[in-house]
């Protein structure tokens, strides 16, 4: 096998089902032996996008997603989607291609110092010099992007370590020929650099996939937990996407949750646990619920900006903090417990001991739901106020009342999406994806492809902003190629409403934040795509179900949607 084979072995090993990638004469190797061995190829239209997909199929699957790039701009085009995965703990494998071994630092093609580019972004990095590393370095990636606080790790693949020995040597025959005495050393060198580089370079590759073993749950912390619950008259709980990284086991979470009656806010991929309307579920007011909780517990969400630094929890409150990393664990604000653990597990295993809440706890809840069911009130009374085009508020409730109940929804904007994080509920676990933390703009065709590939007899939709969308247009070619049936959603008002609603208050200037009412149905017609405009209220419902039909027959189909101005989301800015 050539390197390119080896590479591919262990991803069969390890259960990777696809590669995404744009191609590259550095990496067409691993392409060629992966296919060989019965994983896809995704070939997409930015390098970005092909990181972005393997993020989404690794928290979808609970498997490591894989994406492969060329060397130099191939590699500095995925910059952006690498940090995303970073702070988003998601698992993905880079393998970057790289400029020949001996060559390195002679000014060959797109040769870079690439190992500087990717430090700062990654929980891994190794660039292998010799054929017999490449199988052993990609096996130890898949252990440490898994592992504590997961993330994206990086292996460096020089061009000469992944094409057949014979070629390799053809190549630097070929370049070293004549007969002076330069010439001669030269060949001597080269002879001795790819002896080196070849030895054992067949030997036994990993026969078995990596297996990740968690921390065992600390018992004291569980107790300490557990009194604390028992004594809380109005216990809270935030879970976040941290709590969803054991994909296979959300169900024992969400039961979990059920088992300890405590009423829970859920965040970013922890959207959906619960299903769409389960009673312990709090979806509006979080943040007084919060000042008011007399014993509040954070499952994999730190004290960020979006809690204000953690002010958002009353200083009154018993505060308790479940995280898998040790810095998000204290971040801002020491927890009176701090727990090292998996979040979901550790609510497991909490949920397995004998909880006994304070009778005030049932009123509690109650009261939260009231809040819930006025806020709930109002949102309907926004979506009924006439706009221009369509209300953006009762175009997305119309959205949520025609979603099948294996629907995945991906969130890819500002204002549009926010809005939908209100009004679109998810069915079920592992169905709600959005960037995290970093608030990345242009995941939303990446995480669309990858989440289809994963869940292939499901609806998969995507909530885009017109700004957002400028970054996705492009894989609706791909899409359409590879028969990828997303549905997506533009929220189109000609502007980039969450930057120019503040921006105008403060600065009297809506400079930078227009846009026009843009064909984007008609793009995505010429990229082979079915394109819908929707641009009154009494359009919703037959637009929406065209989409769906096209979707059901295998087409990608995306709505453009004209939006009206509404104020559903003023003072919504975040520092």
């Amino acid at each position: 096998m050539h390197g390119g084979d080896q590479i591919a072995e262990v991803l069969r090993t390890n259960h990777v089902r696809q590669l995404f990638t744009l191609c590259g004469g550095h990496i067409s190797p691993i392409l060629s032996g992966a296919r060989e061995r019965g994983i896809e190829i995704i070939d997409v239209r930015d390098e970005a996008t092909a990181v972005f997909a393997a993020d989404a199929a690794a928290r979808l699957s609970g498997i490591p997603g894989v994406a492969a790039v060329t060397a130099g701009p191939g590699l500095t085009n995925i910059i952006t989607a690498v940090k995303n995965a970073q702070l988003a703990q998601s698992p993905v494998i880079i393998l970057g291609g790289a400029a020949p071994t001996v060559l390195k630092g002679k000014g060959a093609l797109q040769d870079i110092n690439q190992k500087s580019l990717m430090a700062p972004h990654v929980k891994y990095l190794r660039t292998i010099r010799r054929v017999r590393d490449l199988a052993p370095a990609l096996h130890e990636a898949m252990r440490v992007c898994q592992e504590g606080v997961p993330g994206p790790v990086f292996i460096e693949c020089p061009i000469d370590l992944l094409y057949e020995e014979s070629m390799i040597r053809g190549w630097y025959t070929q370049a070293s020929s004549g007969k002076s005495i330069a010439a001669v050393a030269m060949r001597k060198y080269l002879d001795f650099h790819l002896n080196r580089q070849f030895a054992a370079s067949k030997q036994d590759l990993p026969s078995r996939a990596v297996a990740i073993v968690q921390d065992p749950i600390d018992q004291a912390s569980l107790r300490r937990v557990q009194g604390a619950l028992a004594q809380a008259e109005k216990p809270l709980m935030l879970i976040g996407s941290q709590a969803m990284l054991n994909a296979t086991e959300v169900d024992q979470l969400a039961s979990a949750i059920e088992k300890l009656g405590v009423p829970v806010y859920l965040s970013g991929m922890a959207r959906g646990l619960m299903g769409k309307s389960h009673s312990l579920h709090m979806r509006h007011k979080r943040r007084l619920a919060l000042k008011d909780a007399d014993c509040v517990i954070l499952a994999g969400v730190p004290c960020d900006f979006r809690l204000e630094y953690g002010a958002h929890i009353s200083r009154h409150a018993t505060y308790i903090s479940i995280n898998r990393s040790k810095h998000d664990l204290t971040m801002n604000r020491r927890p009176a417990i701090g727990v090292l653990a998996d979040p979901g597990g550790f609510l497991t295993q909490l949920a397995a001991l004998d909880v006994t809440h304070q009778p005030e706890v049932e009123g509690w809840i109650a009261t939260l739901r009231s809040r819930d069911g006025e806020r709930e009130t109002e949102i309907a009374a926004e979506a009924g106020r006439p706009t221009d085009h369509v209300n953006p508020v009762a175009l997305l409730k119309a959205v949520d009342n025609v979603l099948a109940d294996d629907s995945v929804i991906i969130g890819d904007g500002g204002d549009f999406v926010a809005t939908a994080s209100y009004t679109v509920r998810p069915r079920g676990p592992l169905s709600w994806l959005d960037p995290g933390v970093f608030g990345t703009l242009g995941v939303g065709a990446g995480f669309a492809i990858g989440a289809q590939r994963q869940r292939p007899t499901s609806e998969v939709w995507v909530i885009f902003g017109d700004g957002a969308f400028g970054y996705s247009l492009i894989e609706f070619e791909t899409m359409a190629r590879l028969g990828i049936p997303v549905i997506a959603v533009i929220g189109n008002d000609a502007c980039w409403s969450q930057i120019a609603r503040e921006q105008v208050k403060m600065l009297n200037d809506d400079v930078g934040t227009r846009l026009a009412h843009t064909d984007y149905h008609l793009a995505a017609e010429g990229l082979g795509a079915k394109g819908l405009l929707l641009e009154s209220p009494d359009q919703i419902e037959s637009v929406l179900q065209l989409a769906k039909e096209t979707a059901a027959a295998g087409r990608p189909v995306l709505i453009n949607a004209l939006i009206g101005k509404t104020t559903f989301r003023e003072g919504s800015i975040s520092m």
